[in-house]
């Protein structure tokens, strides 16, 4: 029977070796393209992965040193404290880390380089292209009203709606993932309510002659 401490060593060098893969493949992306100070969030993710590749690499080094003969004391105490229950919880995380690694191909024009973390500043660029298109062609329409030309305010409205739903389907990325339409509130498409004015004086009433 194999023994708990040998499916501990086992699983435990998985788990390295695939969170050590991950925080490669988070890293060198964010490297090349300069992302790694303007990123922290990629930044921090890989540093994490590559932590807990330490974490788990160092488990399975102490295990694995009596067979050298090196620090066989440490050695032996770590595979007698290694059960059953510890061995059970490496086996999910090797199952776990090689499951991400089959998920990364299927996936893979999501994952690809440093847009596992999108650099905020494209999203940024995005909203103030949509602000602009809209804007712009909101204006444009108001002068061909004001001038009495519905064609060309019809032409302008036609070209904002289609270069803001172009803008909004690549913020709203890859197809994989249902989202959800859903407002949170309806949307105020009503005219604008006039600026309050003067309060209107009424008029004195006119006094009736007394009899």
């Amino acid at each position: 029977m194999i023994e708990s401490w040998v499916v501990g060593l086992v699983c435990n060098t998985v788990i390295m070796v695939a969170y050590l893969l991950i925080s490669v493949a988070i890293i060198v992306p964010l490297w090349r393209s300069h992302q790694l100070r303007s990123n922290p969030l990629g930044a921090a993710t890989a540093a994490i992965f590559l932590s807990c590749a330490v974490h788990h690499g160092a488990h399975s080094v102490h295990m694995l040193m009596p067979t050298f003969g090196v620090d066989v004391a440490a050695g032996y105490a770590m595979r007698t404290a290694w059960g059953w229950p510890l061995a059970i919880s490496d086996i999910v995380g090797a199952l776990v880390g090689l499951w991400y690694w089959s998920l990364r191909r299927t996936y893979s024009s999501l994952m690809q380089g440093a847009q596992l973390f999108e650099d905020l500043r494209r999203r940024e660029q995005q909203a103030l292209e949509l602000n602009d298109t809209v804007l712009q062609g909101m204006v444009v329409a108001k002068m061909a009203l004001d001038l009495d030309d519905p064609v060309k305010a019809h032409a302008a409205l036609g070209t904002s709606i289609d270069s803001a739903s172009r803008i909004i389907t690549s913020l709203l990325g890859s197809q994989h993932f249902d989202v959800d339409m859903t407002r949170s509130a309806p949307a105020d498409v009503g005219a604008p309510t006039p600026a309050p004015g003067p309060a209107a004086v009424p008029a004195p009433a006119t006094e009736r002659p007394a009899p």
